[in-house]
């Protein structure tokens, strides 16, 4: 019986012991990953894996935030989270709009700021579901506290997928229109975030009469984004 007991303490203590690690995993990994991509830039994503597996080429060149358009940023604001400077990672209203909508169309309408899909878009997989939402929270969440508004656009603006086998602004800005992310006027900003929602659909550089009408209004959204300053927490210390 003594013999016995004292297996059954040793198994114990072992199970203990490997659930402890787990859990240790499974909160420390992710704040891990959080502080190194604060400094370094992520590399290679899910979706990128993904897509060149499905034979769409990888193009990507990492362009820090200061070496970019000013017009740029106005313009993805405007077009993706015009509250981002504004909210701490969450937009629910534009989530409960969201969900209301697409439980009556087959058309899915998504209500994620740039804080949650960049969360998505480094961390995660991109297939819908409650478990990578979940996760994806715990993410914004990290990265709102971690890096700030700066650093989450930067990242924002050098992971998202651009078209087949592009990623990021400096690839984007190129394939489109054969200048760095730097030169872009206010009128290929526009194009570039207009392109956004359907990457592999729409073009930028060659844009169908839906894409003009889009980056029209974009272009006008990113002017009073200008005016109002709703974009000062990414470029208030930097030329107009």
């Amino acid at each position: 019986m003594a013999r016995r007991d004292r297996t059954g303490r040793a198994q114990g203590g072992w199970l203990r012991r490997l659930a402890t690690l787990a859990l240790v995993l499974f909160m420390g990994l992710p704040v891990a990953l959080v502080a190194l991509y604060r400094f370094v830039p992520p590399p290679v994503t899910i979706l990128m894996i993904q897509r060149s597996l499905e034979g769409k080429g990888l193009e990507r060149t990492w362009r820090p935030l200061d070496e970019m358009s000013p017009a740029l940023v106005r313009s993805v604001i405007a077009a993706e989270d015009a509250g981002f400077c504004s909210h701490r990672g969450f937009e629910f209203e534009a989530m409960q709009a969201a969900w209301e909508h697409n439980a009556g169309s087959d058309r899915i309408r998504g209500g994620s700021t740039i804080s949650q899909q960049t969360a998505k878009n480094v961390f995660l997989w991109p297939q819908r579901s409650y478990l990578r939402k979940a996760l994806e929270a715990g993410f914004t969440v990290l990265i709102e506290v971690g890096w700030g508004k700066r650093r989450i656009l930067e990242v924002y603006l050098n992971t998202i997928e651009w078209g087949p086998g592009v990623y990021g602004a400096e690839a984007a800005a190129r394939r489109n229109f054969g200048v760095g992310a730097d030169r872009l006027t206010a009128a290929q900003a526009a194009r570039l975030a207009a392109i956004l929602p359907s990457p592999l659909k729409w073009r930028a550089a060659k844009p169908g009469p839906y894409v003009q009408r889009r980056s029209g209004r974009i272009g006008a959204a990113a002017g009073t984004i200008r005016r109002e300053g709703l974009a000062d927490c990414i470029l208030d210390s930097r030329p107009r």
